[in-house]
């Protein structure tokens, strides 16, 4: 792949928007070493390939020679950012922010040459702030800036609280690019606000405005955005098999955003398995090769065979009979579909049944459970057995 390709291919690949993309382009193409910025909070002690899709890009950028600029926002952290969420997000204490980024660096070392990238906590600079320079920084901004963002307007909107320490993040976010003096700056869309908070920062300090490249947001096993906070996570600390079957777990219409964001194999394999799906062939045994793919990234391809392995063989020995029933459903609650179906007479005799443990999932990298909750929702693609009614499964 020529220079050319390489840097069309970081700029497309996953990439949502690039502010300014032509600027960019002839930056990359240039020869000049550029300083590219990435910050990330450890709100959690794990790094998760949502997450990843970011490193992975600055790999690339790495490997073309420009300087990594790692930035831990152990300060930021405790403030919160509330950028992708719907409440309030409480302050955490120094203690479990400590706790949570032990291992970050050594995390990010399974995609990063941590030997060549330049690591900050941003404590080093946001500590030292003083009221003035604060009020210097808030003034580069208006409220309505900051009010006018979609999930602070909806929050206000709904009655519900938002923090002064919320609408303050971006500052602080934006006031790292200064610091670093950063030429470029990666991250999700739901960052958006926050990383432009640096251009206009950057301005005011008279610095040249960094560049952006703002990255689409993967799904995790629950379908929706990869979240710590939401437990549906796979994170490059699982082991080798528990990665594996956790991407077996993926929603069969993510599996091809996966090859493209969560992969480094070239389009035309993702493109194959897009073709494989609409020929009707198993989504199961595309997914296999995804997750052999991934985990080769972390492990090594032997790790990844051994886990495709093991993982077949608990598929063979706890599947689901090839004569199941299959039922598409637009209700959210199973007690809800299987009384529509008539699989059971009504919702009593359905609470019946999950008291008694008659309900039993089994998800689609074959593990099963019972049922515990009568309000459980539905997952597309799992199988259930009910009492003696044979299995169905929600297509």
């Amino acid at each position: 792949m020529t220079k050319e390709e390489k840097v069309e291919e970081i700029l497309t690949r996953g990439a949502a928007e690039v502010i300014h993309l032509e600027v960019l382009r002839e930056k990359l193409l240039s020869g000049k070493k550029l300083r590219i910025k990435f910050g990330i909070d450890p709100t959690s002690p794990n790094i998760h390939i949502g997450r990843a899709t970011t490193l992975w890009k600055l790999r690339e950028l790495q490997d073309l020679g420009h300087t990594i600029i790692f930035i831990i926002g152990d300060f930021t952290a405790v403030i919160g950012d509330t950028s992708d969420k719907e409440s309030e997000r409480p302050m955490l204490t120094r203690e479990e922010v400590e706790r949570n980024m032990a291992t970050y660096f050594e995390q990010a070392g399974k995609i990063l040459d941590m030997n060549k990238v330049e690591k900050h906590y941003n404590s080093e600079w946001l500590e030292k702030l003083t009221y003035r320079e604060i009020g210097e920084h808030a003034d580069t901004f208006s409220v309505s800036d900051f009010i006018s963002r979609d999930n602070i307007k909806r929050r206000l909107d709904q009655g519900k609280r938002v923090s002064l320490r919320e609408v303050l993040y971006p500052l602080m976010q934006g006031y790292d690019s200064v610091a670093v003096k950063a030429d470029v700056e990666i991250g999700g869309t739901d960052q958006k606000f926050n990383i432009l908070a640096g251009r206009t920062l950057q301005t005011h300090f008279k610095q040249e405005p960094q560049n952006i490249i703002l990255l689409d947001l993967i799904e995790g096993l629950d379908g929706r955005k990869m979240s710590s906070s939401w437990g549906n996570t796979i994170s490059l600390t699982d082991p080798a098999k528990d990665m594996f079957i956790k991407v077996m777990r993926l929603r069969d219409e993510f599996i091809v955003k996966y090859f493209i964001h969560a992969t480094r194999v070239p389009i035309s394999v993702a493109n194959e398995a897009q073709a494989a799906l609409e020929r009707g062939e198993n989504p199961r045994d595309v997914k296999l090769s995804l997750a052999e793919e991934i985990v080769s990234m972390y492990f090594s391809k032997e790790e990844a065979a051994r886990a495709r392995e093991a993982t077949v063989f608990l598929l063979k020995k706890r599947g689901v009979p090839d004569d199941v029933l299959e039922i598409k459903f637009e209700k959210k609650l199973l007690m809800d579909i299987f009384v529509q179906q008539k699989i059971v007479s009504s919702k009593s005799e359905w609470r019946r049944l999950v008291k008694e443990g008659a309900v039993v999932r089994f998800n689609r990298e074959g593990a099963e459970e019972k049922i515990t909750d009568e309000l459980e929702v539905a997952q597309l693609g799992d199988a259930y057995k009910i009492g003696r009614r044979g299995y169905t499964k929600l297509i």
